[in-house]
């Protein structure tokens, strides 16, 4: 009867939750901004680790949402926080901080779409010149480990920031990334479109593949400091685009690492790319 019991208990202990002592948590935070000159809200998950050692700084990753999205996407549909804890209880990755920012909204319409600056919506110089130092200060971020990540519009954005700023990165997982698309440039012509056909017009002229290939040696040799990931499903609608960006930062000997997986442009498939991109910049922080 004892062993019975025995059994009986451990068999159940497998399918109790993780004590709470050992999760972290999100906490939602907003940001002035005066380059914007609106209010900005970010996500950001701190892990156990930070409410045990009230003095430690923690390595950054910055996790970057979709289209029509807000800063809250990966929390309610790709479950990070859980990712997160099961990951560093784990020994997996290592305690981070995950700033996850605010770029965009579902009303395409009224609400401002994207990364990279545009006329009248500088959204790049928000995050580097405000929300980065801000972010990192108050949520003891260390400055000297950061690395970046996103899916579809902020997988673009992430190849983005990495090839412009790459001082400020150690890596890069780009996770069925928007990189170009010029069949819907043709929207900037439609009546209460403005704001969606800058986006599309930015992330043009944002092409990755375009700046590889016009970038100098330096560049080149620069970009070789950060390791790179490109993470895309076999029936994802962006396969090519990301897999031209394997072979453009090949082609200039670049190192990348590239994973097709079975799946498509889905919050399933990003879910999972996440227990990859964790680890992966833990490795290289």
């Amino acid at each position: 009867m004892k062993k019975y019991l025995l059994c009986l208990l451990l068999l159940l202990s497998a399918f109790l939750p993780t004590p709470q002592a050992q999760a972290g948590r999100i906490v939602r935070d907003s940001l002035r901004s005066e380059v914007l000159g609106v209010t900005k809200f970010f996500s950001v998950y701190l892990p156990d680790a930070y409410f045990r050692n009230a003095s430690a700084k923690f390595p950054v990753l910055y996790l970057l949402h979709g289209l029509t999205d807000d800063d809250r996407a990966w929390s309610q549909k790709g479950q990070m926080e859980r990712v997160c804890d099961e990951l560093m209880a784990s020994g997996e990755a290592c305690p981070m901080v995950v700033i996850m920012p605010g770029c965009g909204g579902e009303d395409t319409r009224n609400i401002w779409n994207g990364y990279f600056n545009m006329p009248g919506w500088n959204a790049e110089d928000y995050f580097f010149n405000e929300l980065l130092p801000s972010a990192e200060a108050k949520y003891r971020g260390d400055g000297q480990h950061r690395a970046i990540a996103g899916l579809s519009m902020g997988g673009g954005g992430s190849v983005g920031y990495a090839l412009r700023h790459p001082a400020t990165f150690s890596s890069c997982y780009a996770m069925s990334a928007w990189l170009y698309n010029d069949d819907n440039l043709q929207s900037r012509n439609r009546p209460g479109q403005e704001k969606f056909a800058a986006l599309v017009e930015a992330v043009n002229q944002h092409n990755p593949i375009k700046f590889l290939d016009s970038a100098s040696d330096d560049i080149h040799l620069s970009l070789r400091n950060i390791k790179w990931f490109i993470d895309c499903g076999d029936d994802d609608f962006l396969l090519e685009q990301n897999l031209m960006l394997y072979r453009a930062l090949r082609k200039h000997r670049i190192d990348a690492q590239l994973r097709v997986r079975d799946g498509w442009h889905s919050w399933e498939y990003w879910h999972n790319a996440l227990r990859l991109c964790l680890p992966f910049a833990s490795r290289n922080f």
